[in-house]
């Protein structure tokens, strides 16, 4: 018999029953380098020989065309900017250092999106900050404004001293003839004021003497600043010359006779507090009314006021 040659030895091997059995075929994987563009990774197979030397069986070709085939539908299903890189296997030892097992993450869409969220949130923060700020700021102006309330001040109309009391004939500034009066008196009055946490300025509207709804002498407070739990006592100075009475003046006459010529004091006392700053503002008002009785026997003589006035 001449010898078979391998080629048929390999043919023949399937119809062949009283030979030894198949050698198995191993397959080594090895990563080829990666492409530089990164876009993909396709995988080579080297056969090996089974150690008593035979060829790879026809199957284990076919074996190899479907790997490479499943290999390339793999590669080709990644989308560009973004990698696969197979698990290694458990068998392969210190070959398969550095090749963890990863999976893939796909990013989409636009990042504008999470800008503008972290962006609302922002505004938010600072228009709710306002706005406590604002309401706040608010309350605390109105705590203010309501502890500052009670603390009026306190004024009185202590006393008066007539010092000239003149009626004469004469005429007006028209040269119409009329009688004349001429009055000179200073009032005397205090000031306090009780707030524990702010001072006031002070001033006043005229003050009118009135003979009869006619006013026959005038003054006014000059305006003054009372710091916090303080008084003091002020002098004002009322004055009129010669002012015209026109049909009064025959009643002056006989109601002097009588023994007092009746006279009215009134003058509101204007107490402004800045309790913080221009932003919060507290206003006193106090009215006095005094009604008085001139006698020329009492002139040059200092005359009570404590039970003559009403304070509203």
């Amino acid at each position: 018999m001449h010898a078979k040659s391998d080629s048929e030895v390999t043919s023949l091997a399937p119809s062949s029953p009283t030979r030894s059995p198949r050698r198995p075929v191993y397959y080594v994987q090895s990563p080829s380098r990666d492409s530089h563009d990164g876009e993909k990774m396709s995988f080579q197979s080297t056969p090996i020989l089974s150690p008593m030397g035979s060829p790879p069986h026809s199957n284990s070709s076919l074996g190899r065309h479907s790997r490479e085939s499943s290999t390339s539908r793999f590669s080709g299903s990644l989308k560009p900017g973004s990698r696969k890189v197979q698990p290694h296997d458990g068998r392969n030892g210190k070959g398969n250092k550095g090749w963890n097992q990863c999976s893939v993450i796909e990013e989409e869409g636009p990042y504008d999106e999470f800008d503008e969220e972290k962006g609302w949130p922002r505004r938010c923060y600072v228009f709710l900050f306002i706005l406590c700020f604002v309401l706040l700021f608010t309350m605390f102006s109105l705590i203010l404004w309501g502890a500052s309330r009670p603390y009026k001040p306190k004024v009185t109309a202590q006393s008066i001293i007539f010092h000239d009391f003149y009626v004469s004939e004469g005429s007006d500034a028209t040269g119409v003839p009329t009688k004349m009066i001429s009055l000179n008196a200073t009032l005397k009055m205090r000031f306090y004021n009780p707030a524990t946490f702010f001072g006031v300025h002070v001033t006043s509207t005229p003050m009118d003497l009135m003979y009869y709804q006619l006013v026959v002498a005038s003054g006014q407070v000059q305006k003054f600043y009372q710091s916090r739990r303080t008084h003091r006592t002020i002098n004002i100075v009322l004055q009129g010359k010669k002012v015209p009475l026109y049909g009064g003046g025959a009643s002056l006459t006989s109601a002097d006779a009588v023994g007092g010529v009746p006279l009215d004091l009134t003058f509101d006392i204007k107490a402004k507090a800045y309790v913080l700053g221009k932003l919060v503002k507290t206003k006193f008002r106090k009215h006095v009314y005094c009604k008085i009785d001139l006698d020329s026997a009492t002139l040059m003589k200092s005359r009570s006021l404590k039970n003559s006035c009403k304070y509203d």
